[in-house]
């Protein structure tokens, strides 16, 4: 295609712009502008780039370097990004070491890293491109200067104290010294900073920057501005750091960091070294406050008043204000929160106001507390806490310490009755199932007033071996308003009237048993309260006293069960009928009565049972029956369960099937007669298991599911096949039939729970899940092993995973139909797309259709307006149509 284009010669305009393109979009490397000036044994790092070029997007450097700033110089190899032997001998050395090194950017930009700068390392460096251009523009190399001067900083700390370690107490004000200076070669800045750290981070304090600006630090900017953290240049190298008020948090390690700048021929400024030394270690001691109580343990009698003295000692010396609060707690070492202020007096000596309370300031440090009318709920545990204040830089005050006292006890000794508590058991049992009643008697009660009442709390107390604890457990109580708490023991008892709780008189409450049960065994004790009303009308509990216990007891012997479990017939075969008899034995028990269940331990690999047990049916003691867990519909009558004699059950079931495989047992419990007509039971028991095992070698079935299209647009039809395979024993199709169910996860992945859509049982009654959409289902069994399953009129909730569930049943020689195991297909994924056209194509006929319409209603309406309705009638003014006269005929 070019060579048409020589065939004319280009215009002279067109020439000189395609001169300035090239030019413009020539190669460029670039470098800092020199001279750089650095400090001799520091890094140093000398950048290089290339823009506008062609080619590969990475581009390889080249440095050299002379030590001859003349331009006929010679430069020698120093490193290269692409050739390893590039470098010269004299520098192989160092670049092996790492103390020369290239570090790459980007793909267009590198650094020349020179660790430690030595003297000799002073001169021109040059950066070279190698071309990768198709035409030669631009330059390929950029040079700059680099000068290396002596090490002239010179940093040292402040040695006005011996001890590098300050301690000052909080509030102190302290100053630290740094000396900095250099004798540099060229015109160099310094920049000081002032640093602290207590912990693991260096954090700024105050900064004098090489541009001569004051610059503080983030957490000393508010102190900096109020003048409490100053810093101060004192002759020619001396740097004073100055802190006012010393907060605890001032306490750690203080630092001056000296940098050296200068100057870069582009105008920015470099920092060419720096070097810092640790002034001091800062040890802040907090303000010292100790807050005690004149007196320890106090005991006031109920009425009285009761004073109390909160004093505090500090080492704090100026201006400082001081708060103190007064708590009261019903716990020694509850949280603060949950304790009750009294009364306080703020720092600006505002006490607030109570009736029966009042707070008193003695001197600068003594607080006196008065409460008066002392109640018994007053007892407990009295502290005060006292706050030192002191006047911040900003005005505000600042809270320094805050400490509180070691609570006071403080018992209120009520005017309490004298009475003692005697309990008698006025029913004894002889056997189970008598009623039991005690009665617990106020005698000999004495300063007995009408502001005191009496409640009764009911204990029961099993007794046990002398080295084991004593476990008492409440059977009712009653609270101040006499209002009846009943315990977990005996709450159901209660409320079924087994167990009556009454006062008969002020002094007797009573408690009865209506059937006494061998778990009501034990020591029965009973504690009378008194309570006493306060000011405020509640009542507090002023004193307890317990009763002797009464133990109830009668001889009897624990009962024992036996049960035996024995299979009638030794061998059987599936289809048969499987028996079992259970004969139970018991002692000790007064006229039993036995309920059995009967229990299935199936194999691991039954999954109809999560538990693994399935209570099958049972028999209860008044000869009911009842089917538990079994649901098999074909055999609902096919368990029976019946009572041979009173002490022997027997099993039966019809038509065994290989899933009734399994541990059977008898679970009997014994029953006793009870109080009221009910039964009370008394001990269980388990038989012995017998097994059902069928030993068979007869046919495996697998089950697949497959579909021609299983991906289909909406409105389609979708044909899924669920294929049987049989393997092992070939069989008849007439001994053959089949329940098949259909499920679909409406998911990608099986994440899901199934959704059941339809099934077909072996005597050919379908059954369809209701369905919310549009689309239908069909069921057809087109061969002796094949099902089919159609979706019609498919739609998107149609999609998702498919599969079928197969329940196998064969018929025996004895032409008995026998359940085989489940077996489930793997699912195939069914998809259902949108029709692009159809979807759009009766929205648009409609759009339309509407629009054609209302285009030609609206012209009609235009027309019959027009025409009708708008239509005006003009008047036109009558002429008269006279002739001018001839001027003769006047």
């Amino acid at each position: 295609m070019g060579h048409r284009g020589l065939s004319a010669p280009l215009p002279p305009l067109l020439l000189l712009f395609l001169g300035l393109s090239v030019s413009t979009l020539g190669r460029i490397v670039k470098v800092p502008s020199g001279p750089l000036v650095r400090v001799e044994g520091t890094e140093v790092t000398i950048p290089c780039n290339v823009t506008q070029y062609d080619g590969p997007s990475e581009q390889n450097f080249d440095w050299e370097f002379s030590a001859n700033p003349t331009q006929d110089s010679k430069f020698v190899h120093v490193v290269s990004t692409w050739d390893p032997s590039f470098m010269s001998q004299e520098y192989q050395d160092r670049v092996s070491r790492g103390d020369i090194m290239l570090r790459r950017n980007s793909n267009n930009a590198v650094e020349l890293v020179i660790g430690s700068i030595r003297p000799t390392d002073q001169g021109i460096y040059r950066c070279t491109t190698p071309s990768t251009d198709s035409v030669v523009h631009g330059n390929y190399n950029a040079v700059v200067e680099v000068k290396v001067i002596a090490d002239g900083l010179t940093v040292t700390g402040s040695k006005a104290r011996s001890a590098s370690a300050w301690n000052l107490s909080e509030g102190d004000s302290f100053q630290l010294r740094c000396s900095a200076s250099t004798n540099s070669s060229e015109h160099t800045h310094l920049h000081v900073s002032w640093e602290f750290k207590n912990g693991f981070m260096w954090q700024e304090i105050l900064s004098l920057t090489h541009e001569g600006k004051f610059q503080p630090g983030p957490d000393y900017n508010e102190r900096y501005i109020s003048g409490y953290v100053r810093l101060d240049a004192i002759a020619s190298d001396i740097y004073r750091l100055s802190v006012s008020q010393a907060l605890p948090s001032d306490e750690g390690t203080y630092r001056c960091r000296v940098s050296e700048w200068v100057k870069d021929a582009d105008g920015s400024w470099q920092k060419i070294q720096e070097k810092s030394v640790d002034v001091a270690k800062v040890v802040v001691q907090p303000t010292a406050l100790g807050v005690f109580i004149t007196r320890t343990n106090v005991s006031v009698t109920e009425r009285d008043s009761l004073y109390l003295t909160c004093n505090f000692t500090t080492d704090r010396s100026g201006i400082f204000q001081a708060e103190v609060t007064w708590y009261y707690s019903e716990s020694p070492d509850g949280p603060m929160e949950d304790a009750q202020i009294l009364l306080s007096a703020d720092r600006d000596s505002v006490i607030s106001d109570s009736t029966l309370i009042s707070l008193s300031q003695i001197d600068r440090s003594s607080y006196h507390l008065l409460v008066r009318d002392m109640g018994i709920e007053d007892s407990g545990y009295y502290f005060c806490q006292a706050a030192l204040w002191v006047p911040q830089y900003n005005g505000s005050w600042h809270k320094v310490a805050e400490r509180t006292s070691v609570p006071v006890t403080v018992e209120v000794t009520p005017l309490e009755p004298n009475y003692h508590v005697f309990l008698n058991a006025s029913k004894m049992p002889k056997y189970s199932e008598d009623p039991t009643e005690l009665e617990c008697r106020i005698t000999e009660a004495q300063n007995a007033e009408a502001n005191v009442r009496y409640t009764v709390s009911w204990y029961y107390r099993l007794p046990l071996r002398s080295d084991e604890v004593v476990k008492d457990e409440l059977l009712a109580t009653m609270d101040a308003d006499w209002t009846l708490v009943v315990g977990e023991r005996s709450k159901q008892r209660a409320q079924n009237g087994d167990i009556i709780f009454s006062k008969p008189a002020m002094d007797t409450f009573r408690l009865r048993i209506q059937w006494t049960s061998e778990a009501d065994k034990g020591e029965y004790y009973c504690i009378i309260s008194s309570w006493s009303r306060q000011r405020n009308n509640s009542w507090i509990k002023i004193k307890d006293v317990a009763s002797m216990p009464v133990s109830i007891l009668w001889s009897t012997q624990d009962y024992a069960l036996t049960v035996e479990a024995v299979k009638l017939k030794p061998f059987f075969m599936a289809g048969h009928t499987f028996e079992m008899t259970c004969k139970v034995s018991s002692r000790n028990i007064k006229s039993p009565r036995y309920s059995v269940l009967i229990t299935a331990e199936k194999p691991l690999n039954d999954h109809s049972n999560a538990n693994g047990t399935m209570r099958i049916i049972s028999l209860n003691q008044d000869s009911v029956v009842r089917r538990e867990d079994w649901t098999d519909q074909d055999r609902v009558d096919g368990v029976v369960l019946e009572k041979v004699q009173e002490n022997e059950f027997r099993y039966r079931m019809y038509q065994t099937q290989i899933s009734d495989a399994g541990l059977y047992r008898c679970v009997v419990t014994a029953w006793s007669p009870g109080g009221g007509g009910m039964w009370r039971e008394a001990v269980n028991g388990l038989s012995n298991p017998i097994q059902i095992d069928f030993q068979t070698s007869g046919p495996v079935f697998n089950a697949s599911v497959h579909s021609d299209n299983p991906t289909v647009y909406r409105d389609e039809l979708v044909n899924l096949l669920c294929i049987i395979t049989i393997e092992g024993t070939t069989l008849d199709p007439d001994d053959m039939s089949f329940d098949v169910s259909w499920f679909a996860v409406r998911s990608y992945a099986m994440d899901r729970p199934p959704v059941f859509l339809a099934s077909l049982d072996r005597k050919g009654i379908a059954a369809q899940a209701r369905r919310n959409g549009s689309s239908d289902v069909s069921l057809a069994r087109i061969a002796s092993l094949e099902f089919q399953l159609r979706i019609h009129g498919c739609e998107d909730q149609d999609f998702g995973n498919h599969y079928c569930v197969v329940t196998p049943w064969v018929r025996s020689a004895a032409g008995i139909w026998q359940q085989e195991t489940e077996i489930r297909s793997k699912p195939i994924f069914v998809a259902v797309k949108m029709d692009v056209l159809n979807a759009f194509k009766f929205p648009l006929l409609i759009g339309i259709g509407l629009a054609t319409l209302i285009g030609l209603l609206s012209c009609l309406i235009g027309y019959c307006s027009s025409r009708w309705c708008c239509k005006k009638e003009v008047q036109e003014t009558r002429r008269e149509r006279r002739r001018l006269m001839s001027m003769e005929m006047d």
